[in-house]
């Protein structure tokens, strides 16, 4: 397999999406353990990827979600709670982008069949 090129390499490093890090390093830049970042994983919170040899890895979004998660904890709130209402602040936050696409249109078109 030819190296990739520095291009290509450095547009995975901008992809939010990309699995990048190591549990190890993923849980040191959250200020959580790996045990942590199991137990969200087996609440089905975030899925983490698998290296080659079976390492789990994070992405930067994953990370976020994970640090939002250590927060609710943090301020006592059981870890199932807290990635159960995890997950609803994203679904909500979706439902409002999409909401909000979805207006856009009908009020570009000056109130037409009003």
């Amino acid at each position: 397999m030819p190296p990739e090129s520095p291009s290509r390499a450095g547009d995975r490093l901008d992809d939010d999406d990309y699995p990048a890090y190591t549990m190890g390093r993923a849980a040191e830049m959250i200020g959580a353990t790996p045990g942590f970042l199991r137990a969200i994983g087996e609440a089905r919170l975030i899925t983490p990827l698998r290296s080659e040899g079976g390492h789990r890895r994070y992405s930067r979004y994953q990370l976020r979600v994970a640090a939002r998660a250590r927060e609710l904890v943090d301020a006592g709130t059981p870890i199932e709670a807290a990635c159960r209402i995890v997950i609803l602040e994203d679904q909500l936050e979706e439902a409002l982008r999409l909401n909000e696409e979805l207006r856009r249109p009908a009020d570009g078109d000056g109130g037409a069949g009003s």
